[in-house]
């Protein structure tokens, strides 16, 4: 007797429960077919983990999405766009080689490990400091608002040179900013607040340029400026233009890594007794959570030309989604797949991406996140989730963002 494998049905991936748990569709669509057209999401979805793999080597894959943004622009919004997407045009994560690696040479070194390593003091200290206010024992709280959200927002303002009367209005801006590049800003009014933010920024952020050429100081800026080649390999506009850039990226990235991690191990007790047995394996824990249950779904790219993959031919201007939660569950390149376990070793996870446009900040969104991490497990040893069955996760295709972690501390 013949048995036939139930025909699979594709889901809209903004649907409420792709939204909430979206691995388990993932891997029957990875299992279906790793390279899928999409009628429903007008784009091919990438899977597997060889196949994206192959799609961020390829020069045939383009990171140019400002193009699709600007198609989004509701009407009567196109004015307030042009400045907005001239900006969106000279950040790095927007363009291919050569102009990609133009543009990241310039960042280069001040976002080596080397460099990182001289903010883990400022980072621990603040890490100490920002628990020992909002995290009171016995108290009840949300840990996102608390902690995994104002933490990054420090110490990436000390990292960039923002003065602290000006944090207000900068985190606003990239809110905003946020809205607008992860296609959340849905009302015209929305959108034209999160486009005004954009401009708001770079104005601000070419202040900024100007105050530290006439008073260098200890941080990103002056830093790039000093080695000289602002005005020489790059622009200034492009330079202030990628800041806008390094300004939204950092914050949000690091603050659902710290929470997805703390959820990932409280919901996991034996794990969570292993890090708290050897504090150093809270290092193993963020990289797991980048695997398993990371800050980022997916990228987003687009058909440069005609290409084969998987036996499939994309066409040029195809919409390409990869897809690296899926890739990440792949069991042909990590066994046992689905299981956190913060020892495991082997394939590299694509959390942050890979070769060229491998996430720049990534020394630094570890260093913060490894901070957060191993002193809330090693300080708060009474930490629990208060209602771990119903927590609700922000609607996007890019971002996995918890709304809210309320725990008891």
């Amino acid at each position: 007797m013949t048995t036939t494998a139930p025909a699979f049905t594709e889901r809209y991936l903004l649907s409420p429960d792709a939204v909430a748990e979206p691995y388990g569709y993932l891997n029957a669509l990875r299992a279906h077919a790793p390279v899928h057209w999409s009628p429903m999401h007008h784009a091919w979805l990438v899977t597997g983990y060889d196949h994206v793999m192959r799609c961020l080597r390829d020069p045939a894959v383009s990171a140019d999405r400002v193009r699709p943004l600007m198609d989004a622009v509701p009407q009567g919004a196109g004015e307030d766009a042009e400045r907005a997407f001239g900006i969106l045009a000279r950040w790095m994560v927007f363009n291919d080689p050569p102009q990609h690696r133009r543009l990241r040479q310039v960042f280069q070194e001040a976002f080596a490990a080397r460099a990182v390593a001289r903010y883990r003091a400022f980072t621990e200290k603040a890490t100490a400091a920002v628990l020992a206010r909002r995290a009171v024992p016995g108290r009840g709280g949300d840990l996102m608002a608390d902690i995994a959200k104002p933490l990054p927002a420090l110490v990436f303002a000390r990292w960039l040179g923002i003065p602290r009367t000006d944090a207000p209005s900068f985190w606003y801006w990239n809110a905003r900013v946020a809205d607008l590049v992860l296609g959340t800003a849905q009302e015209e009014s929305e959108y034209r607040a999160s486009l005004q933010a954009l401009v708001s920024l770079e104005d601000y952020l070419g202040a900024l340029v100007a105050r530290r050429r006439a008073e260098p100081g200890d941080d990103l800026i002056s830093q790039v400026l000093r080695e000289g080649r602002v005005g020489e390999s790059v622009s200034e506009e492009e330079f202030v233009g990628m800041l806008t850039q390094m300004a939204f990226a950092g914050g949000e990235t690091t603050s659902n890594l710290i929470a997805n991690t703390v959820l990932a191990l409280h919901i996991r007790p034996d794990q969570l007794a292993a890090v708290r047995a050897d504090p150093a394996l809270a290092h193993g824990a963020v990289e797991e959570t980048l695997r398993l249950d990371g800050p980022s779904k997916m990228s987003i790219r687009t058909a440069a030309r005609d290409l084969d993959l998987d036996g499939r031919t994309l066409r040029a201007d195809d919409r390409i989604f990869l897809v690296t939660a899926a890739a990440n569950r792949d069991p042909a390149c990590f066994p046992d797949p689905d299981r956190f376990d913060v020892r495991r070793t082997g394939s590299t996870h694509l959390g942050f991406g890979f070769g060229a446009h491998f996430c720049i900040g990534a020394a630094l969104a570890r260093l913060v996140a490894v901070a957060a991490v191993t002193t809330l497990v090693r300080d708060h040893p009474d930490l629990t989730l208060t209602d771990p069955d119903r927590l609700t996760w922000q609607p996007s295709l890019l971002n996995r963002s918890l709304t809210a972690l309320p725990v008891r501390y």
